[in-house]
Protein backbone atom coordinates (compact mmCIF):
# COMPACT_ATOMS: atom_id res chain seq x y z
CA UNK A 1 0.00 0.00 0.00
CA UNK A 2 2.79 2.30 1.19
CA UNK A 3 4.35 1.64 -2.33
CA UNK A 4 1.26 2.89 -4.55
CA UNK A 5 1.39 5.67 -2.41
CA UNK A 6 4.89 6.73 -2.42
CA UNK A 7 6.80 5.02 -4.89
CA UNK A 8 10.03 4.86 -5.47
CA UNK A 9 12.50 6.30 -8.21
CA UNK A 10 10.36 9.27 -9.04
CA UNK A 11 12.26 12.12 -9.50
CA UNK A 12 11.91 15.50 -7.70
CA UNK A 13 10.05 17.15 -10.80
CA UNK A 14 7.33 14.04 -10.39
CA UNK A 15 7.07 14.74 -6.66
CA UNK A 16 6.24 18.53 -7.22
CA UNK A 17 3.43 17.69 -9.73
CA UNK A 18 1.50 15.42 -7.56
CA UNK A 19 -0.37 18.07 -6.33
CA UNK A 20 -1.97 18.86 -9.50
CA UNK A 21 -3.31 15.38 -10.54
CA UNK A 22 -4.87 15.31 -7.05
CA UNK A 23 -6.61 18.49 -7.91
CA UNK A 24 -7.43 17.49 -11.69
CA UNK A 25 -8.69 14.19 -10.30
CA UNK A 26 -10.94 16.03 -8.38
CA UNK A 27 -12.15 18.29 -10.72
CA UNK A 28 -15.31 17.23 -11.91
CA UNK A 29 -15.58 16.31 -15.35
CA UNK A 30 -18.20 16.19 -18.31
CA UNK A 31 -20.66 13.10 -17.91
CA UNK A 32 -21.17 12.70 -21.29
CA UNK A 33 -17.85 11.35 -22.80
CA UNK A 34 -17.20 11.80 -26.54
CA UNK A 35 -14.21 12.15 -29.22
CA UNK A 36 -10.73 11.31 -29.39
CA UNK A 37 -7.56 12.82 -27.72
CA UNK A 38 -4.06 11.96 -29.56
CA UNK A 39 -1.34 13.36 -27.86
CA UNK A 40 1.76 14.49 -29.92
CA UNK A 41 4.30 16.30 -27.95
CA UNK A 42 6.86 15.90 -30.06
CA UNK A 43 9.09 17.85 -32.54
CA UNK A 44 8.24 18.50 -36.47
CA UNK A 45 10.16 15.22 -38.01
CA UNK A 46 7.82 13.50 -35.63
CA UNK A 47 4.86 15.13 -36.41
CA UNK A 48 5.83 14.44 -40.25
CA UNK A 49 6.63 10.91 -40.21
CA UNK A 50 3.30 10.26 -37.72
CA UNK A 51 1.11 11.91 -39.75
CA UNK A 52 -0.08 9.25 -42.95
CA UNK A 53 -1.46 6.82 -39.88
CA UNK A 54 -3.25 9.89 -38.57
CA UNK A 55 -5.16 9.57 -41.20
CA UNK A 56 -6.68 6.68 -40.30
CA UNK A 57 -7.33 7.06 -37.06
CA UNK A 58 -11.11 8.19 -38.14
CA UNK A 59 -12.01 4.62 -39.55
CA UNK A 60 -9.64 3.06 -36.54
CA UNK A 61 -12.55 4.61 -33.62
CA UNK A 62 -15.45 4.96 -35.70
CA UNK A 63 -15.63 8.84 -36.00
CA UNK A 64 -15.12 11.85 -37.93
CA UNK A 65 -11.90 13.74 -38.11
CA UNK A 66 -13.36 16.79 -36.83
CA UNK A 67 -14.05 14.61 -33.75
CA UNK A 68 -10.03 13.37 -33.12
CA UNK A 69 -8.44 16.17 -31.34
CA UNK A 70 -4.37 16.44 -31.57
CA UNK A 71 -2.55 18.01 -28.88
CA UNK A 72 0.71 19.28 -29.88
CA UNK A 73 3.61 21.30 -29.39
CA UNK A 74 3.75 24.69 -30.49
CA UNK A 75 6.75 24.43 -32.84
CA UNK A 76 4.40 23.30 -35.17
CA UNK A 77 1.44 25.02 -34.36
CA UNK A 78 1.92 27.31 -37.94
CA UNK A 79 1.41 24.58 -40.03
CA UNK A 80 -1.54 22.83 -38.14
CA UNK A 81 -4.11 24.24 -40.50
CA UNK A 82 -2.63 23.13 -43.87
CA UNK A 83 -1.12 19.88 -42.48
CA UNK A 84 -4.05 18.25 -40.63
CA UNK A 85 -7.37 19.44 -42.65
CA UNK A 86 -10.39 18.50 -40.51
CA UNK A 87 -8.95 17.19 -37.15
CA UNK A 88 -9.18 19.54 -34.34
CA UNK A 89 -6.01 20.85 -33.44
CA UNK A 90 -4.34 22.06 -30.00
CA UNK A 91 -0.84 23.13 -29.47
CA UNK A 92 0.99 23.93 -26.36
CA UNK A 93 3.95 25.32 -25.04
CA UNK A 94 5.53 21.53 -24.12
CA UNK A 95 8.89 22.78 -22.14
CA UNK A 96 5.84 25.28 -19.81
CA UNK A 97 4.13 22.29 -19.63
CA UNK A 98 7.33 20.92 -18.16
CA UNK A 99 8.28 23.03 -15.76
CA UNK A 100 5.61 25.76 -14.68
CA UNK A 101 3.56 24.26 -12.10
CA UNK A 102 0.20 27.30 -13.26
CA UNK A 103 0.64 26.57 -16.70
CA UNK A 104 0.76 22.78 -16.07
CA UNK A 105 -2.25 22.76 -13.93
CA UNK A 106 -4.34 24.96 -16.78
CA UNK A 107 -3.39 22.70 -19.46
CA UNK A 108 -4.35 19.36 -17.40
CA UNK A 109 -7.45 20.72 -16.90
CA UNK A 110 -8.27 21.97 -19.83
CA UNK A 111 -7.95 18.43 -21.16
CA UNK A 112 -10.03 16.67 -18.04
CA UNK A 113 -12.92 19.17 -19.13
CA UNK A 114 -12.68 18.20 -22.61
CA UNK A 115 -14.30 14.78 -21.62
CA UNK A 116 -12.68 12.64 -24.52
CA UNK A 117 -14.00 9.42 -24.56
CA UNK A 118 -10.23 8.01 -25.93
CA UNK A 119 -7.12 9.22 -25.35
CA UNK A 120 -4.06 7.97 -27.04
CA UNK A 121 -0.36 8.12 -27.41
CA UNK A 122 1.73 6.17 -29.93
CA UNK A 123 5.20 7.86 -29.36
CA UNK A 124 8.10 5.33 -28.16
CA UNK A 125 10.39 8.07 -27.15
CA UNK A 126 8.47 10.45 -25.04
CA UNK A 127 8.98 11.96 -21.65
CA UNK A 128 6.68 10.63 -18.91
CA UNK A 129 6.27 14.31 -17.64
CA UNK A 130 4.15 15.46 -20.70
CA UNK A 131 3.01 12.88 -22.84
CA UNK A 132 1.78 9.75 -20.12
CA UNK A 133 0.67 12.93 -17.78
CA UNK A 134 -1.53 14.12 -20.58
CA UNK A 135 -3.19 10.76 -21.28
CA UNK A 136 -3.97 10.67 -17.61
CA UNK A 137 -5.06 14.50 -17.04
CA UNK A 138 -8.21 13.49 -19.71
CA UNK A 139 -9.19 10.73 -17.20
CA UNK A 140 -10.90 8.92 -20.50
CA UNK A 141 -12.19 5.70 -20.26
CA UNK A 142 -10.17 4.34 -22.60
CA UNK A 143 -6.30 5.12 -22.44
CA UNK A 144 -3.93 3.45 -24.94
CA UNK A 145 -0.66 3.88 -25.36
CA UNK A 146 2.88 2.31 -26.97
CA UNK A 147 4.83 0.51 -24.77
CA UNK A 148 8.02 3.54 -24.42
CA UNK A 149 11.71 3.03 -24.63
CA UNK A 150 12.62 2.91 -20.85
CA UNK A 151 16.00 3.40 -18.92
CA UNK A 152 17.04 2.61 -15.71
CA UNK A 153 16.54 6.38 -14.61
CA UNK A 154 12.49 5.89 -15.97
CA UNK A 155 11.75 2.73 -15.13
CA UNK A 156 9.59 4.00 -11.90
CA UNK A 157 8.02 6.62 -13.72
CA UNK A 158 7.12 4.82 -16.59
CA UNK A 159 5.61 1.70 -14.22
CA UNK A 160 3.03 4.45 -12.63
CA UNK A 161 1.86 5.67 -15.76
CA UNK A 162 1.31 2.38 -17.96
CA UNK A 163 -0.37 0.71 -14.83
CA UNK A 164 -3.15 3.61 -15.28
CA UNK A 165 -3.46 2.94 -19.08
CA UNK A 166 -6.27 0.34 -20.32
CA UNK A 167 -4.05 -0.90 -23.19
CA UNK A 168 -0.53 -1.03 -23.77
CA UNK A 169 0.81 -1.77 -26.90
CA UNK A 170 4.07 -3.21 -27.91
CA UNK A 171 5.31 -1.48 -31.10
CA UNK A 172 8.46 -3.12 -31.30
CA UNK A 173 11.80 -3.10 -30.14
CA UNK A 174 14.82 -0.80 -29.75
CA UNK A 175 15.46 0.72 -32.44
CA UNK A 176 12.58 0.13 -34.89
CA UNK A 177 11.68 2.62 -37.20
CA UNK A 178 8.97 5.29 -35.78
CA UNK A 179 7.34 5.46 -39.27
CA UNK A 180 6.80 1.34 -38.70
CA UNK A 181 5.88 1.85 -35.56
CA UNK A 182 2.58 3.91 -36.30
CA UNK A 183 1.54 1.71 -38.74
CA UNK A 184 2.29 -1.13 -36.10
CA UNK A 185 0.16 0.73 -33.27
CA UNK A 186 -2.86 1.06 -35.78
CA UNK A 187 -3.00 -2.53 -36.61
CA UNK A 188 -3.30 -3.55 -33.23
CA UNK A 189 -6.29 -0.62 -32.77
CA UNK A 190 -8.17 -2.31 -35.65
CA UNK A 191 -7.33 -5.98 -35.65
CA UNK A 192 -6.43 -4.95 -39.69
CA UNK A 193 -3.24 -4.91 -41.73
CA UNK A 194 -2.35 -2.05 -42.36
CA UNK A 195 0.92 -1.76 -44.57
CA UNK A 196 3.31 1.69 -43.25
CA UNK A 197 3.56 4.14 -45.80
CA UNK A 198 5.58 6.53 -46.82
CA UNK A 199 5.89 9.71 -44.90
CA UNK A 200 3.72 12.83 -46.44
CA UNK A 201 2.06 15.93 -45.13
CA UNK A 202 -0.35 17.68 -47.26
CA UNK A 203 1.28 21.16 -48.32
CA UNK A 204 0.08 23.49 -51.04
CA UNK A 205 1.53 26.36 -50.17
CA UNK A 206 2.49 28.87 -52.32
CA UNK A 207 5.65 30.10 -54.94
CA UNK A 208 8.73 31.15 -52.27
CA UNK A 209 8.97 35.00 -52.31
CA UNK A 210 12.64 34.42 -54.20
CA UNK A 211 14.49 36.08 -57.14
CA UNK A 212 13.76 34.29 -60.77
CA UNK A 213 16.43 32.34 -61.64
CA UNK A 214 18.46 29.07 -61.69
CA UNK A 215 16.92 26.25 -60.14
CA UNK A 216 18.48 26.09 -56.23
CA UNK A 217 20.20 23.94 -53.48
CA UNK A 218 18.77 24.91 -49.82
CA UNK A 219 21.29 24.43 -46.95
CA UNK A 220 19.61 23.49 -43.99
CA UNK A 221 22.81 23.65 -41.69
CA UNK A 222 21.22 24.36 -38.14
CA UNK A 223 19.74 22.27 -35.32
CA UNK A 224 19.14 22.92 -31.68
CA UNK A 225 21.62 20.13 -30.72
CA UNK A 226 25.12 21.52 -31.60
CA UNK A 227 26.47 17.87 -32.09
CA UNK A 228 23.84 17.14 -34.92
CA UNK A 229 25.36 20.11 -36.90
CA UNK A 230 27.72 18.90 -40.02
CA UNK A 231 30.05 21.26 -40.15
CA UNK A 232 29.36 24.30 -41.45
CA UNK A 233 32.82 24.64 -43.60
CA UNK A 234 31.65 21.66 -45.09
CA UNK A 235 28.13 23.05 -46.07
CA UNK A 236 29.84 25.78 -47.69
CA UNK A 237 31.96 23.35 -49.84
CA UNK A 238 29.41 21.70 -51.29
CA UNK A 239 27.48 24.85 -51.62
CA UNK A 240 30.51 26.40 -53.75
CA UNK A 241 30.06 23.47 -56.09
CA UNK A 242 26.34 23.71 -56.54
CA UNK A 243 27.48 27.50 -57.51
CA UNK A 244 30.18 25.91 -60.00
CA UNK A 245 27.88 24.03 -61.38
CA UNK A 246 25.08 26.89 -62.09
CA UNK A 247 22.78 26.31 -59.40
CA UNK A 248 21.50 29.07 -56.86
CA UNK A 249 22.22 28.40 -53.50
CA UNK A 250 19.64 29.14 -50.73
CA UNK A 251 20.36 29.39 -47.17
CA UNK A 252 18.00 29.09 -44.51
CA UNK A 253 17.91 28.93 -40.59
CA UNK A 254 16.62 31.03 -37.71
CA UNK A 255 18.04 33.38 -35.98
CA UNK A 256 20.95 31.33 -34.04
CA UNK A 257 22.27 30.62 -37.27
CA UNK A 258 22.98 34.55 -37.98
CA UNK A 259 26.58 33.59 -37.07
CA UNK A 260 26.63 32.33 -41.05
CA UNK A 261 26.02 36.02 -42.80
CA UNK A 262 29.28 37.41 -42.79
CA UNK A 263 30.55 33.87 -44.52
CA UNK A 264 27.64 34.08 -46.97
CA UNK A 265 28.26 37.64 -47.83
CA UNK A 266 32.15 37.08 -48.02
CA UNK A 267 31.26 34.72 -50.95
CA UNK A 268 30.34 37.64 -53.19
CA UNK A 269 28.70 35.02 -55.54
CA UNK A 270 24.94 36.13 -57.12
CA UNK A 271 23.75 32.91 -56.65
CA UNK A 272 24.00 32.97 -52.72
CA UNK A 273 20.42 33.74 -51.23
CA UNK A 274 20.66 34.20 -47.33
CA UNK A 275 17.58 34.08 -45.80
CA UNK A 276 18.56 33.50 -42.49
CA UNK A 277 16.09 34.69 -39.54
CA UNK A 278 13.96 35.86 -42.67
CA UNK A 279 11.40 32.90 -43.45
CA UNK A 280 8.22 31.81 -40.79
CA UNK A 281 7.45 28.63 -40.83
CA UNK A 282 5.12 27.96 -43.37
CA UNK A 283 7.08 30.43 -45.94
CA UNK A 284 10.42 28.17 -44.92
CA UNK A 285 7.92 24.82 -46.06
CA UNK A 286 7.48 26.73 -49.24
CA UNK A 287 11.13 27.45 -50.08
CA UNK A 288 11.46 23.45 -49.08
CA UNK A 289 9.11 22.60 -51.36
CA UNK A 290 10.31 24.54 -54.80
CA UNK A 291 13.94 23.83 -54.39
CA UNK A 292 15.74 21.43 -56.73
CA UNK A 293 17.26 19.41 -53.68
CA UNK A 294 17.54 20.18 -49.80
CA UNK A 295 20.62 19.37 -48.09
CA UNK A 296 20.14 19.16 -44.19
CA UNK A 297 20.62 17.91 -41.18
CA UNK A 298 18.73 15.85 -39.08
CA UNK A 299 16.40 18.51 -38.04
CA UNK A 300 12.45 19.19 -38.41
CA UNK A 301 13.24 21.32 -41.82
CA UNK A 302 14.85 17.96 -43.29
CA UNK A 303 11.90 16.02 -42.35
CA UNK A 304 9.79 18.71 -43.82
CA UNK A 305 11.56 18.84 -47.22
CA UNK A 306 11.04 15.11 -47.39
CA UNK A 307 7.90 14.96 -46.50
CA UNK A 308 6.88 17.91 -48.81
CA UNK A 309 8.26 15.43 -52.10
CA UNK A 310 11.06 17.49 -52.13
CA UNK A 311 14.57 15.97 -53.31
CA UNK A 312 16.22 15.62 -49.78
CA UNK A 313 19.91 14.55 -48.85
CA UNK A 314 19.49 14.44 -45.15
CA UNK A 315 23.13 13.91 -42.71
CA UNK A 316 22.28 11.18 -39.97
CA UNK A 317 24.50 10.86 -36.86
CA UNK A 318 24.48 7.06 -34.93
CA UNK A 319 23.34 8.41 -31.58
CA UNK A 320 19.72 6.39 -32.07
CA UNK A 321 20.52 5.39 -35.22
CA UNK A 322 17.58 3.74 -37.18
CA UNK A 323 14.89 4.86 -34.98
CA UNK A 324 14.33 8.18 -37.11
CA UNK A 325 16.80 8.21 -39.55
CA UNK A 326 17.30 6.53 -41.96
CA UNK A 327 13.66 5.33 -43.10
CA UNK A 328 13.50 1.92 -44.10
CA UNK A 329 13.73 1.27 -47.88
CA UNK A 330 10.09 -0.15 -47.82
CA UNK A 331 9.05 4.08 -46.50
CA UNK A 332 11.88 6.01 -47.92
CA UNK A 333 10.64 8.19 -50.92
CA UNK A 334 12.63 8.21 -53.93
CA UNK A 335 14.06 11.20 -53.88
CA UNK A 336 14.82 11.09 -49.90
CA UNK A 337 18.78 10.37 -49.47
CA UNK A 338 20.05 9.66 -46.16
CA UNK A 339 23.91 9.89 -45.75
CA UNK A 340 25.98 8.55 -42.87
CA UNK A 341 29.91 7.54 -41.55
CA UNK A 342 29.09 3.90 -39.62
CA UNK A 343 31.17 3.45 -36.68
CA UNK A 344 31.49 1.10 -33.81
CA UNK A 345 29.95 3.28 -31.41
CA UNK A 346 26.76 3.71 -32.37
CA UNK A 347 23.45 3.77 -30.58
CA UNK A 348 25.17 5.99 -28.25
CA UNK A 349 22.04 8.13 -27.54
CA UNK A 350 23.95 10.83 -28.44
CA UNK A 351 26.03 10.84 -25.08
CA UNK A 352 28.86 10.72 -26.97
CA UNK A 353 32.67 10.89 -25.10
CA UNK A 354 34.50 11.75 -28.19
CA UNK A 355 34.18 15.43 -28.35
CA UNK A 356 36.21 17.83 -26.89
CA UNK A 357 33.25 20.22 -26.33
CA UNK A 358 29.37 19.73 -26.42
CA UNK A 359 29.70 22.61 -29.15
CA UNK A 360 31.06 20.33 -32.01
CA UNK A 361 29.48 18.38 -34.15
CA UNK A 362 29.53 14.47 -33.04
CA UNK A 363 32.15 12.78 -34.66
CA UNK A 364 30.14 10.30 -36.64
CA UNK A 365 28.64 13.41 -38.14
CA UNK A 366 31.50 15.50 -38.97
CA UNK A 367 32.61 12.18 -40.90
CA UNK A 368 30.56 12.31 -43.30
CA UNK A 369 32.35 13.88 -46.49
CA UNK A 370 31.75 16.67 -48.87
CA UNK A 371 32.57 14.60 -51.95
CA UNK A 372 30.02 11.87 -50.63
CA UNK A 373 26.96 14.87 -50.07
CA UNK A 374 27.93 16.10 -53.27
CA UNK A 375 27.79 13.11 -54.98
CA UNK A 376 24.31 12.97 -53.57
CA UNK A 377 23.33 16.25 -54.87
CA UNK A 378 24.16 15.66 -58.27
CA UNK A 379 22.21 12.34 -58.48
CA UNK A 380 19.34 14.06 -57.43
CA UNK A 381 18.97 17.20 -59.54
Amino acid sequence: MLNRLFPRGMRRRWWMFRPIDALVALWPGPKTRHGVLVVRMDGIGDMVMARAALEHYPDAFGVAKSDITILGCHSWKALAAEVFPGFSVITIDEHAFEKKWLYRLKIALMVRRRGFKVAVCDMFMRKTLTADTLVWASRAPERIVCTPFITDRTRAEYAWYLAKATRVIDTGPYPTHEGLRHFTFLQALTGMRKPPEIPAIPWTGAKPALPDGAPYVVMNFGSNEPGRRWPFAQFIDVAKRCLGAGLRVVFVGAAQEAFAKPVLAGLSHPGVIDTIGLLKLPQLVDVLKHAACVVSNDTGPGHLAIGVGAPTVLLAGGGHFGCFVPYPERIRPPKAVFLNAPMDCYHCLWRCPKRDSDQEAFPCVAAITPDAVWQAVQGLV
